[in-house]
């Protein structure tokens, strides 16, 4: 690593070291901001394009599914190609992508694009977290793994903001022309300064096509099955035959990749406690990470009527307090056993989350302030000690494919947490609309007052007699309305109980460690 300015072991590492990270941290950002910057912008494409409302949620999930797929071949990618060169490569093929993203004319073509863009961006997120373990010593280690947990949460946080900024004041293929600059920027510095190995390309004959086909179909009928679910129902024949197949390859890629000597994913690496732990609290802050990025647009459109930009606004409070935290993490993390810390992020984002189930009809800025707070602080004690719990205490060789896992089980545990999320949204809202309805029938005041009718009007009406159609539309509207407000507040009180198990796995997971040291006594 002299190449890099790192002169030996325990040396800081100078300004070139910086600078190639930064290369990283700038794709790994563009990715994961691709994500969430088109969501706000959906409508525009669609009538842009032409495409069908039924369509149009493919823009998103096909990029999801290539993600995921190319997250896990990381770690063989790197070895054969080197860090420098697979950075590099997919670089390049993410900023001509976004290019081809922006050109498009037809959904066909956008689609086509989204997943060439979506397989690069996944190759570039567990980049940035193997290499703030391979090119810094320990004491660099702590603040490179701060930068890039920081950029992993803010994208999904302000994506809807910027994405909101860019169609009101350009055009929609601006949210995938901004990422040339910094693309291009990215490559030139990391062909220059990003270590210098020899490839080994001799390692892709050794590559499994089998099991890369059972893990592709896996992760893609997971992905669609999980889409589909919550609308057409989780035992519908379509959600069935998805998820069924999900397992079917997937266990046959798990027994494959464990006989293997020369396995695609190295799963192996799930023995280890610790690894093992990480990804679970990985998979755990998934469901809360983008579940809570999820709920407030919904809460915020559907009930407040607020526009992209009004939205990506109010939820720019969580990326402040992630950026106020991220210096405290890193001083905390010198100081304090990462299982306490990370102990106390998931019971203080559990509280960030249940605090929001009791939101109103009014629930606005001023009420998301404090709740929105606490998780901002709570992320960065979810997401940096995890990584080194995970990370910190496997051999460098072992970094990239524990990388790719570890960053894997948390996209699995958003897509996931959303699937529950829509489930509850769905299935709950109709059956409060229903119980609200009845109740109004009734002539019960406390609902009437729930949904906001005016009790004037309704105290008045009498009983038997029908209703003016102007009356009918809006209590509809009104009851429709404050279903979805109770619908999402189960939704953020199931998230914030699932956070919660963050607490209780390493609850367990410390008692086992110390009955461990208990037992064990010394042979000879």
């Amino acid at each position: 690593m002299t190449a890099l300015g790192v002169s030996q072991a325990g040396a800081a590492p100078y300004l070139r070291t910086w600078l190639a990270f930064a290369a990283l941290c700038v794709g790994m950002f563009m990715a994961i901001l691709d994500v969430q910057i088109v969501a706000a912008s959906l409508p525009t494409i669609q009538t842009a394009l032409a495409i069908q409302p039924e369509q149009m949620s493919w823009v998103q999930t096909s990029y999801l599914i290539a993600e995921v797929i190319a997250i896990p071949l990381t770690g063989l990618l790197t070895r054969a190609l080197t860090m420098r060169w697979l950075s590099v490569a997919t670089l390049v093929v993410f900023t001509v992508a976004s290019i081809g993203c922006a050109w498009s004319g037809s959904l066909a073509s956008l689609l086509a694009w989204r997943v060439v863009q979506g397989l690069a961006g996944g190759l570039l997120i567990p980049q940035v977290f193997a290499a703030g373990f391979v090119l810094f010593p320990d004491r660099g280690q702590a603040l490179a793994t701060t930068v890039a947990g920081m950029l992993a949460v803010l994208a999904p946080t302000v994506g809807p903001f910027i994405g909101g900024w860019i169609t009101d004041t350009y055009d929609w293929p601006w949210l995938f022309l901004i990422n040339v600059g910094p693309g291009v920027a990215a490559i030139a510095i990391g062909a220059c300064l990003l270590p210098k190995e020899k490839p080994k390309p001799g390692l892709l004959r050794k590559l499994d096509p089998m099991a890369l086909a059972l893990m592709a179909i896996a992760l893609a009928c997971l992905e669609i099955g999980l889409k589909k679910a919550p609308q057409a129902g989780w035992i519908s024949v379509d959600t069935a035959i998805l998820l069924v197949a999900c397992l079917a390859a997937g266990s046959w890629f798990v027994a494959r990749s464990i006989k293997s000597k020369h396995p695609v994913v190295e799963l192996r690496t799930l023995a280890d406690p610790g690894f093992a732990l990480g990804c679970l609290l990985s998979f755990i802050l998934g469901i809360g990470l983008y579940g809570a990025v999820y709920l407030m647009p919904v809460f915020l459109a559907f009930v407040r009527n607020h526009d992209a930009m009004e939205i990506g606004q109010i939820m720019m409070v969580t990326g402040a307090a992630q950026l106020i935290m991220a210096p405290v993490a890193v001083a905390l993390e010198r100081r304090v056993s990462a299982r306490w810390l990370t102990a106390a992020g998931f019971g203080l984002f559990a509280v960030g989350l249940a605090a929001s189930a009791f939101q109103t009809r009014a629930t606005d800025f001023e009420e998301m302030l404090l709740p929105q707070v606490v998780r901002g602080l709570a992320i960065m004690l979810c997401l940096l000690p995890p990584i080194r719990i995970a990370l910190g205490h496997l051999p460098a060789e072992a970094v990239p494919d524990a990388s790719g896992v570890f960053n894997l089980m948390r996209n699995l545990g958003g897509a996931i947490g959303l699937a529950l999320i829509d489930t509850v949204i769905y299935g709950r809202a109709p059956v409060i609309g229903e119980r609200l309805g009845q109740a109004l029938e009734r002539g019960d005041v406390e609902a009437a007052k729930a949904v906001g009718l005016p009790l004037d009007r309704f105290l008045a009406h009498i009983p038997g007699t029908p209703l003016d159609p102007s009356v009918v539309a809006y209590v509809r509207k009104a009851v429709e309305r404050q279903a979805t407000v109770e619908a999402v507040n189960e939704a953020w009180a199931m998230i914030a109980l699932l956070a919660l198990l963050g607490v209780v796995a390493l609850g367990v997971a410390s008692v086992r460690a110390y009955a461990d040291r208990r037992t064990w006594r010394p042979q000879g």
